[in-house]
């Protein structure tokens, strides 16, 4: 028996998965209404300068630094400036009542908040109760931004405060990658579905298939579009045969179990008689079993084939370290890597790995990150408890008080 290659490192793995995902080519022109999580096809120009004119920041009074004698100054108010109307030029020893948005008059170079102002005569006069500095509380005309400004860049995965500068340049429209196209299925004679069989009824060696709810959940939020072809058999021709149909018409199959090296796993040798079978197994703790290649699709075609096993926390971490950002770049995603921050480590892990370990662990009220108790590939507790996962290099044991990268849920979750 030949001995089997060594474990390819993570870091490898992952440059060599998203060296296969080119940015899908097919663009879309959607309303910005519609376009949260959709990932930006092109830069985005600014055909005007925001704030379009110089206006107030606030609600109070525009006038001239020149009139003021000092704290205590008093000037007749000549006019109201209210958002959406445009004043007359301010005649000097003149104040105007300005309100927040509102074109600051030609003429003021300044405005006092209303709150260091005291009106007087009904409001045909005003008392300025604070010492004024030239620009106070303007807003200039494209100090937000210049007309020209590449707004949105492409790559850019775009959220509500993307959509919302969107719209302060005018776009109702943008043009987004479209959404990958992904086939979704499970393998395991084992597996019953939620609604199925009530849990006083399983059968011996059953167990419910909770894979197939988190993942159809991650690919949504990654913008995908999920055909769901549930719970495949455990035998050759089956796998065979659903590989075959979701390999058209879809641009991904991702799959769950069946990729180790077990009798009853046919995942692999069924890809490689369909395609190829590019990676599998890899350095990472959980997930060893990953796999990855192509299945052909007809006319030349192929479709990207990612293998999970079938332990719902190694499915659920691959997915998070591996998959997205697989999905991501096929989006046209430039920034793929997940946000990382240092936190001090509130446990010890005196057990160091020869892989790549991602463990599931909780933000303390102080700061710190506490470990969840049993770190198995099967207890999907784990995945629930934590806030993200303290991602730890090959060989590194970890003491108590050390520094730690950690990666939080909320942003692989986003």
């Amino acid at each position: 028996m030949q001995p089997r290659p060594p474990l390819m490192p993570f870091d490898q793995a992952l440059a060599q998965l998203l060296a296969q995902a080119q940015p899908l080519p097919d663009i879309e022109w959607v309303d910005s209404f519609d376009a949260d999580g959709r990932v930006l096809a092109h830069d985005q120009v600014s055909a005007l300068q925001v704030p379009p004119f110089d206006n107030s920041a606030m609600d109070g009074y525009a006038l001239r630094c020149a009139d003021l004698a000092g704290v205590g100054t008093e000037l007749p108010v000549a006019q109201r400036i209210a958002a959406g109307s445009s004043g007359q030029h301010l005649q000097p020893g003149t104040a105007a009542r300005i309100f927040t948005g509102a074109p600051v008059p030609a003429g003021a170079d300044a405005v006092v908040m209303q709150e260091a102002c005291e009106a007087l005569d009904g409001g045909a006069r005003v008392r300025i109760q604070a010492a004024v500095q030239p620009g106070q509380n303007i807003r200039r005309a494209g100090e937000d931004i210049a007309l020209g400004a590449t707004v949105l860049a492409a790559g850019q995965r775009l959220g509500p405060a993307a959509l919302g500068l969107a719209a302060s340049i005018g776009l109702a429209q943008l043009p987004v990658h479209r959404r990958p196209r992904v086939a979704l299925f499970s393998t395991g004679d084992e597996l019953v579905m939620p609604g199925q069989v009530a849990p006083q009824d399983l059968p011996a060696g059953a167990i419910y298939n909770s894979n197939r709810f988190f993942l159809r959940s991650l690919l949504q939020r990654l913008g995908c579009s999920v055909t769901d072809m549930g719970i495949v058999p455990d035998t050759r021709e089956a796998t065979i045969a659903a590989l075959r149909q979701a390999s058209s018409g879809h641009d991904v199959i991702l799959t769950s179990g069946g990729v180790s090296v077990g009798e009853e796993d046919h995942i692999k040798p069924a890809v490689q008689a369909l395609g190829s079978l590019d990676l599998w197994q890899i350095a990472v703790k959980p997930g060893k079993p990953f796999a990855y290649g192509r299945v052909q699709s007809g006319a030349g075609a192929a479709a990207h084939f990612l293998g999970l096993p079938g332990n719902p926390v190694a499915s659920f971490v691959t997915c998070l370290v591996l998959v997205r950002p697989f999905l991501l770049r096929l989006q046209g995603v430039a920034d793929v890597a997940p946000k990382t921050i240092a936190v001090r480590a509130d446990f010890d892990w005196p057990r160091a790995d020869k892989r790549r370990e991602f463990l599931r662990a909780r933000l303390q009220p102080d700061g710190s990150l506490a470990l969840f108790g049993q770190q198995g590939s099967g207890v999907l507790t784990s995945t629930a408890w934590g806030d993200g996962l303290v991602d730890n290099p090959p060989g590194q044991s970890i003491a108590r008080g050390d520094s730690v990268r950690f990666i939080p849920f909320g942003g692989l979750l986003a």
